[in-house]
């Protein structure tokens, strides 16, 4: 009952995060670095911020946490995540909600599952680490298939439908943006990994088991926005776009202040529900080690759904929706075959 738990919580987590694109069609008026920098403010330094509080042990506070160990560690594995963060939106600029988060999203599932492992001197090929190996290369066969119906939809689809469904469709760019975004997002999944020695501190002071990890996850998110916001205002100034913050009307700087607000919440829902959900996992050593492969699959179904509400779909043959779903199927095996192997 308690893997269910846990598996449940990092699902609503993660319908959050693949919820968290769709206020982008609700915000006025800014580019998209002004979005984006907007957006990551809450995402990445208001939320984290309010998490980390409520691990703070009684008598003491989060510098003392951090001064643990891994702190710098955990910011600079950040700022590397900070690229994929930052590659991962353009993305979905290019390739739309389902396919940009499917591509990039995988790619993260398996290299920041095995990067973890291989770095511990997990051997991979016995053993639980063997079941990790296995569990991965379903989620990249998934992956694959659902490469592959992107490449169809591609194919199937004229150039006024494909603009229909996403403004900047381009598949070669947005594939090579996407594997990049996956690879370097996987540092997140190090970073966490880097901040143990203060998950392990909050633990000893007593705090709740759900909210020890949240302090490491504010270090690595604020070495993401350092990347992200280094980037942005350069763009802002290449492109003359920095007085769209205040140069519009007071009623959409407020919807769009609000929408950025629900974009940045949604997005950190999904590491708040890992970690709460790891918490319940405890007694599966192997299951805690694949809840990051877990999270980044239930993300990229969870995103297909929300593709083909959005209509980013819409047009293609049959033969290409079937194909898409098989991707997903085996996405979620994924999951299955590890939970099933643990019992």
């Amino acid at each position: 009952m308690e893997l269910i738990i846990g598996l449940l919580i990092i699902a609503i987590g993660s319908f959050g995060q693949s919820s968290s694109y769709v206020p982008i069609n609700k915000v006025k008026e800014w580019s998209w670095e002004s979005f984006w920098l907007t957006q990551g403010i809450f995402a990445w330094l208001v939320f984290p911020l309010l998490g980390a509080l409520l691990a703070i042990p009684e008598g003491s506070g989060l510098f003392q946490l951090w001064s643990s160990g891994g702190a710098p560690l955990a910011i600079i594995f950040g700022i590397l995540w900070g690229v994929g963060g930052l590659t991962f939106g353009l993305s979905m600029r290019y390739l739309g909600v389902a396919l940009g988060q499917s591509i990039a999203l995988g790619t993260c599932a398996a290299f920041g599952t095995l990067f973890p492992a291989i770095f511990a001197g997990k051997d991979l090929f016995t053993g639980d680490g063997l079941l990790l190996l296995i569990g991965v290369s379903i989620t990249l066969a998934g992956i694959a298939v659902i490469g592959f119906a992107g490449a169809l939809r591609s194919k199937n689809m004229t150039d006024e439908e494909k603009k229909a469904a996403v403004k900047e469709f381009a598949l070669t760019k947005g594939l090579l943006v996407a594997l990049l975004a996956g690879v370097m997002s996987a540092c997140f999944a190090l970073g966490l990994d880097a901040g143990t020695p203060i998950k392990e501190a909050a633990l000893a002071q007593g705090v709740d088991p759900i909210f020890a990890g949240l302090p490491v996850i504010f270090l690595v998110t604020f070495g993401g926005f350092l990347t992200n916001a280094g980037y942005c205002i350069q763009q802002n100034i290449k492109n003359k776009s920095g007085h769209e913050y205040f140069s519009v009307k007071k009623e959409i700087l407020i919807n769009n202040l609000l929408f950025c607000a629900l974009a940045g919440v949604l997005w950190y829902s999904q590491f708040f529900g890992l970690e709460m959900g790891k918490s319940f996992l405890t007694g599966s050593p192997v299951l805690i080690a694949f809840s990051w492969s877990i999270l980044m699959s239930l993300n990229v179904t969870f995103s297909n759904v929300w593709g083909i509400i959005l209509k980013e779909w819409k047009g293609v043959e049959p033969k290409t929706i079937a194909v898409l779903v098989v991707g997903l199927l085996i996405l979620i095996s994924s999951i299955i075959v590890v939970a099933m192997a643990q019992n």
